[in-house]
């Protein structure tokens, strides 16, 4: 039977990588260190351009927390050739859209534009990096801009301290401590140096990865990109690089935080390893089997049978350090959060204890094939994984066989790493409690 099984799992295996869609890319350096990816595919007339800057959160002063986010805002100002406000226009004139993401490792730009426009997207990001306005009226402006968010995002959402409040019980030395926000008093602090100064420090061709998948003739649109982007001197400073190592969280830490909430939130957070490694892979696969979809475990146990929650979830969050998983509940009401949080712990012991099931293995198997290939769906998509297999691991064809370090994890592997992360003396527990009980 087990030889069985194994016979089909690995069959299984196949099927799912054969099935993933072969992405073809060339990829080089420019004299002044940038890294180019081309993917040309003709199946649709658009053309999806991206810059990667290898800053986030984790690079900043502890005193001036949110300048990587800020500067995702900032350089939507404009430049010395592209008048203030006027950047977006240009995209909506020519019947395109972009945005712009910043993570605790990296800041994303992006266009997607019809494929006739590329040299478009090309000329707005050329200057995005060699010509950026950075002066006083938009750093005011801005500033604001992100005051403004914090509140709708963070202030006044329930729930929304969440993360800030994890993060800083969760870590005592390394960066990931805020988050990618970061303190409105940091940025009110900053002068004008201070943002040149992070400008010309991390927004430097070295530290960029020039991603374009879509509608493109490779050899034409190596031309434009030497003419836009060649020029651009690479910059006069290495980039600082990030040394610090978390400490063993040193046993469990337990905290109450009240909030303008009506519902109780339990809170659990696990040091994990960082992106990339077989236990990683491990640790997202057993988040599927507890918390992704209605058929979970946790799902089932909490919300379905003993209904002590409305909602509870796993999500392991992929870092370019040693990071954390984090496991969030929201208690439905007149439930003790200890109630909660037992029922979870429980769950969490049984895949301590017992194999998960071969019905519950192979649909997790499904579902991550599924996703996987889902990020294949937009050109944007494309683009952007390429460029984080390059910045994150230096090898872009992980788009091509990352599928398969997943479908190599196996049950024994999910339960491994369930004894050892998922663990009392490795994990921060927060009651979220509602501000009229404080």
């Amino acid at each position: 039977m087990k030889s069985y099984l194994l016979s089909g799992l690995l069959v299984s295996a196949s099927v799912a990588v054969a099935q993933q869609p072969k992405i073809d890319f060339v990829e080089y350096d420019l004299d002044n260190g940038m890294h180019v990816i081309l993917h040309e595919d003709h199946s649709t007339p658009i053309v999806g351009v991206s810059v990667m800057y290898h800053v986030g959160s984790k690079n900043e002063n502890p005193e001036r927390t949110g300048f990587a986010h800020f500067f995702e805002h900032l350089l939507f100002e404009g430049s010395e050739n592209i008048e203030r406000g006027t950047f977006f226009k240009y995209i909506e004139n020519a019947g395109g859209r972009n945005n712009a993401n910043t993570t605790n490792d990296r800041t994303f730009y992006y266009e997607i534009l019809p494929s006739n426009q590329l040299e478009l997207g090309l000329w707005l990001e050329s200057e995005r990096l060699m010509h950026a306005k950075i002066d006083q009226d938009g750093v005011d402006t801005q500033n604001e801009v992100v005051k403004e968010e914090k509140r709708l995002r963070i202030d006044n959402q329930p729930y929304g301290s969440i993360l800030a409040e994890s993060a800083k019980r969760a870590y005592k030395v390394h960066p990931y401590k805020w988050t990618t926000i970061g303190e409105m008093e940091h940025l009110d602090a900053a002068t004008l140096d201070e943002f040149i100064e992070f400008y010309h420090t991390y927004y430097v061709p070295q530290n960029a990865v020039l991603s374009i998948a879509g509608d493109i003739n490779i050899e034409e649109t190596k031309k434009m990109i030497e003419a836009y982007f060649g020029p651009i001197p690479k910059g006069e400073n290495e980039v600082p690089e990030v040394t610090a190592v978390e400490p063993p969280l040193g046993g469990e830490v337990r905290d109450t935080v009240y909030d303008n909430i009506q519902l109780p939130g339990v809170i659990q957070v696990y040091r994990i390893p960082e992106q990339g490694t077989p236990d990683f892979y491990a640790l997202e696969m057993l988040a599927k089997v507890v918390s992704d979809g209605g058929s979970s475990r946790l799902n089932k146990r909490c919300v379905e049978e003993t209904q002590s929650a409305m909602f509870v979830g796993n999500f392991p969050f992929n870092t370019e350090d040693p990071g954390i998983s984090f496991v969030f509940g929201i208690a439905n009401a007149d439930v003790d959060p200890a109630q909660l949080e037992s029922e979870v712990n429980e769950e969490f012991d049984k895949l301590k204890k017992e194999l998960i099931t071969e019905k519950e293995f192979e649909k997790i198997r499904n579902m991550v094939e599924n996703d996987f290939i889902y990020n294949f769906n937009s050109m944007i998509g494309i683009a952007e994984n390429l460029a984080n297999y390059h910045m994150y691991f230096g090898d872009a064809n992980l788009i091509n066989t990352e599928l398969e370090k997943y479908m190599a994890v196996t049950r024994e592997d999910i339960q491994r790493v369930a004894k050892k992360y998922m663990v009392k003396d490795n994990r921060v527990v927060l009651y979220y409690l509602p501000k009229d009980g404080e």
